[in-house]
């Protein structure tokens, strides 16, 4: 079985970009929730701060969008290689 690339990237990438929405939301709402996952997105992406503001969340999640399709793209194209490769050394 093959991963579709585009539609596993874009899954990836809604995915991550939404768990970042969800958790600086919640942050914004209950001060304190998350913070150290905000404040490891912050350090891994540039730009990006843990603000409790609409600026910041809308930040995080528009590099949640661009990391998860990347990411998302990397794995599915490695699967999709080492299942080839295994698929043809089965006789």
């Amino acid at each position: 079985m093959r991963l579709n690339l585009c539609a596993f990237s874009i899954a990836c990438g809604i995915f991550w970009s939404l768990a970042i929405l969800v958790v600086a939301l919640a942050n914004m709402m209950w001060p304190g929730y998350g913070n150290t996952f905000l404040d490891l997105i912050a350090s891994i992406y540039p730009g990006y701060q843990h603000n409790p503001g609409v600026g910041s969340i809308v930040t995080g999640t528009l590099y949640g969008v661009v990391d998860g399709i990347i990411g998302g793209a990397i794995f599915a194209w490695l699967y999709n290689m080492l299942a080839g490769m295994c698929q043809g050394s089965k006789t």
